[in-house]
């Protein structure tokens, strides 16, 4: 089974994935922690979005090949991707498709007060789930950048709320 983690920044994907794990066994891809550890050293100061974004798909191609082994292991893939944009959820959802995969959605739908002050918590504090500080400008973006998913998207998923 494929487990997609969908929720805007703060909501709690990693956590949230982490508990998934303890009911499951499944192994967690968190692509922040990725990031941190694959391209982060080497970002400069006028690298924006686009960089992060062609990372994060060379990363997801890794990433699908390991998914494709642990199905074959029988063994879950709990996908704490970020998720913003129906685009990349419909790659997932069509990657599992093809290759006769299950797959589940878990919407983590939290109030944006609550997501701005976990992740200002995260930040001061640094705890298991900090990979790297979100500003409150990058949380501001996060907002307009988000895709909620439809009614009709998640219907067969799992939706969290507060």
């Amino acid at each position: 089974m494929i487990h997609l983690i969908v929720g805007n920044t703060g909501s709690g994907k990693t956590t949230y994935s982490a508990k998934l794990k303890e009911r499951n066994n499944g192994i967690i891809f968190s692509i922040d922690k990725w990031n941190k550890t694959l391209f982060l050293t080497d970002k400069k100061p006028t690298d924006g979005l686009d960089w992060f974004l062609e990372r994060i798909e060379r990363a997801e191609k890794m990433i699908m090949e390991l998914v494709s082994q642990l199905e074959n292991a029988k063994t879950d893939s709990i996908l704490d991707l970020g998720f913003s944009k129906f685009e990349h959820r419909e790659k997932f959802r069509q990657f599992a498709e093809s290759n006769g995969y299950k797959l589940k959605m878990h919407f983590l739908d939290i109030s944006k007060e609550t997501r701005l002050e976990r992740v200002m918590k995260r930040n001061n504090e640094k705890g298991k789930t900090f990979e790297f500080e979100v500003t409150k400008e990058n949380f501001d973006f996060m907002e307009s950048w988000f895709e909620k998913p439809s009614k009709n998207e998640i219907k067969d998923g799992i939706t969290i709320t507060e």
